[in-house]
């Protein structure tokens, strides 16, 4: 690789640096390639080029079409069994809701079967006072009817006992 001599005021190149050739490498300069020559003397045709990329391409492009279209099978179950995991996940959900609604279920049967037992022990206390005001009912008349005929008792007692005392008799 030749390095470039000193630039003129505008720009362009003046020669070759400090008597060096056009063609003669620097000395201390590694940087330069060993078929970068080759590239300049190579004299490339534009059909060989179209034929060359042709070649890879019908070697590789059936390789690649297979490749696309395994991809986009892969998405499209990727996309199904992205669906069927949103249904699956949408049954747990009714199951856990379906696990919550019979326990609102067993609840509430639990809590009917003690009104239905509240209900039968008010039933029977209703039953219960019903008897005792009766009864309470019947002893008060008996009462009443023994304390009736005790003054009944009474007042004949005090009669006889009021016909048996001594009166003054009477002179005609």
């Amino acid at each position: 690789m030749s390095v470039p001599g000193p630039t003129s005021p505008d720009g362009v190149l003046a020669g070759p640096p400090h008597g060096l050739g056009a063609r003669e490498p620097t000395p201390g300069l590694s940087d330069a390639s060993p078929d970068e020559g080759l590239l300049e003397d190579l004299t490339v045709e534009d059909k060989a080029v179209e034929q060359l990329a042709e070649g890879l391409l019908s070697h590789y492009l059936p390789d690649l079409q297979r490749s696309k279209q395994a991809l986009q099978e892969l998405t499209q179950n990727q996309v199904v069994l992205l669906d069927t995991l949103e249904q699956e996940i949408s049954k747990f959900k009714e199951c856990h809701s379906m696990l919550d609604i019979n326990a609102l279920f067993t609840e509430a049967k639990h809590y009917h079967a003690k009104l239905v037992n509240i209900r039968k022990e008010m039933l029977m206390l209703h039953e219960k006072t019903s008897k005792l005001k009766k009864r309470a009912l019947k002893l008060q008349q008996k009462r009443q009817k023994e304390e009736l005929e005790r003054e009944q008792q009474r007042e004949k007692e005090f009669e006889r006992e009021k016909q048996l005392t001594a009166r003054p008799a009477k002179r005609t």
